[in-house]
């Protein structure tokens, strides 16, 4: 009777943990109406990734005179054969690669710093140091090469190209096909670089915190890491847990048959 009673009193005790790690799978759990105040006062619309070194980018110049912004834009052409004049394809504009220290080599104005800037802010920048060249220039910034690395307990962990500029960690989860049911939501790990450092900051997507984050916006070459759980850390080490379940069951099944006969 005694055995049966604790028994009775541990699986309890189990329900009411596997109701605790229930919550801890839903995202945002505890987002209400209410909350949606706060959040929007926070959340960042305007949101820009700023240029880093080692950036990849497409600036076109154009304007009312195509001779006139023709020194501007390089072309990036190939030959049939060497030392012929005939094009083995339509020429593409060159890309510009941010180097170490934030420069690009621009055409006919030379050395521009471009890194810490918004993609809004180096445009302004290119078109003053365009004004005694041009009048009314229209220049265009495109990032080549943004992306970002999820890894761990996701469905497809790699890397992901980011056409649009603008990706969430939600997002970035999205792309990786969400986390998997070992994933720990509330210790999503965020590494970035910045100015040559590393940064590293936990986000809790259990919280409606991590929409006032600075981090809920990915910069490019972002890497996003979801640590596992206890349960994938006990399965890891190769526990049987389907026998380990099998065996509380059947255990369980016998103390109801002896408690029924003994009654």
């Amino acid at each position: 009777m005694n055995i049966f009673r604790s028994f009775l009193c541990t699986l309890v005790v189990l329900s009411f943990v596997a109701c605790s790690s229930q919550k801890k799978i839903a995202y945002f759990a505890n987002v209400t109406s209410a909350s949606a105040d706060a959040i929007n006062s926070s959340f960042s619309k305007a949101h820009e990734s700023r240029i880093c070194p080692n950036d990849m980018l497409s600036i076109v110049v154009n304007g009312l005179d195509p001779l006139a912004v023709a020194p501007f834009n390089l072309p990036l052409v190939s030959y049939s054969t060497p030392g012929s004049d005939q094009l083995y394809a339509a020429p593409m504009l060159q890309s510009y690669l941010v180097d170490v220290n934030g420069n690009v080599n621009f055409p006919v104005i030379g050395t521009i710093k471009l890194a810490g800037l918004t993609k809004s802010q180096a445009i302004k920048h290119i078109k003053e140091e365009l004004t005694p060249y041009l009048k009314n220039a229209i220049v265009t910034i495109q990032f080549l090469n943004y992306k970002v690395t999820v890894l761990g307990e996701v469905t497809k962990p790699g890397q992901y190209a980011i056409s649009n500029e603008r990706v969430t960690v939600l997002d970035a989860l999205g792309l990786a096909g969400d986390m998997t049911i070992f994933g720990k939501r509330e210790n999503v790990l965020i590494t970035r670089e910045n100015n040559g450092r590393l940064e590293f900051v936990r986000l809790n997507l259990n919280s409606d915190d991590v929409f006032k984050s600075p981090y809920y916006y990915l910069q490019q070459n972002d890497v996003v890491y979801v640590e596992p759980n206890k349960v994938k850390a006990i399965s890891s080490e190769n526990v049987n847990t389907g026998l380990y379940l099998s065996t509380v069951s059947t255990l369980a099944s016998a103390l109801t048959v002896i408690f029924t006969v003994t009654r």
